[in-house]
């Protein structure tokens, strides 16, 4: 019996410490991504890129993922789907925006400027890879964490995407490649925000069915 409640109290005490770590990487790229957001919106506009624009946009939906994940770490498994639910929905959102943004451009956009693209993509490909890295060994602990994880990989890909962007933009003088990398970013978004609901939903469900009634 002692054995045993020992036993409990040493699982229960590594599950604290876990889930401790995983509040402070989430309050760490928290503020990496609030940082980044002000920095490469504002290369954005003065670059005229639609693909820094987005990117920091992005950037700012993550900062507010990472928060909800934080709010929901101590909740229970239902809080987390439920979270993971509502940062699905907003990688959903984000990928509708791009496409909203790629039309724009087609009519109005003028070629943006590929030095400054490079810079500030570059700066934010940094801080993404380093919040991947924070990130990385909590990818498959809860589907809260698995779904914090697929959005700070989606802003890596997005970065090598503006840096593409911008070496072609360079090359052509054209604004075409920075629309066309807009456009595989929103396919990117939209294929994750499916796989991110795939799992949440029916994870949700499973929990609010495990869950005590208000009668009991």
């Amino acid at each position: 019996m002692a054995d045993d409640c020992c036993s409990r109290k040493s699982g229960m005490l590594t599950e604290l410490a876990r889930r401790k770590e995983q509040r402070r990487v989430l309050v760490t790229v928290m503020l990496i991504n609030m940082a980044m957001f002000a920095t490469e919106f504002g290369g954005g506009v003065i670059a005229r890129s639609s693909a820094l624009m987005a990117d920091s946009v992005d950037m700012l939906g993550d900062a507010f993922v990472y928060a909800l994940s934080l709010y929901a770490l101590h909740r229970g498994a239902r809080w987390e789907a439920a979270a993971a639910i509502v940062k699905g929905g907003i990688i959903l959102l984000f990928g509708i925006a791009i496409i909203a943004e790629i039309a724009d451009k087609i009519a109005n956009g003028v070629p943006p400027s590929s030095g400054l693209m490079l810079a500030f993509g570059g700066i934010a490909l940094a801080a993404n890879l380093a919040c991947l890295a924070l990130l990385w060994r909590f990818r498959t602990a809860n589907v809260n964490m698995s779904s914090t994880f697929e959005c700070s990989r989606n802003d890596v890909a997005s970065n090598i995407g503006v840096l593409i962007a911008a070496g072609l933009v360079g090359m052509t003088g054209s604004a075409w490649p920075d629309i066309a990398v807009g456009a595989l970013i929103a396919i990117l978004f939209l294929r994750s925000a499916f796989r991110v609901l795939s799992e949440a939903v029916p994870a949700w469900r499973q929990a609010r069915g495990h869950s005590p009634k208000l009668s009991e």
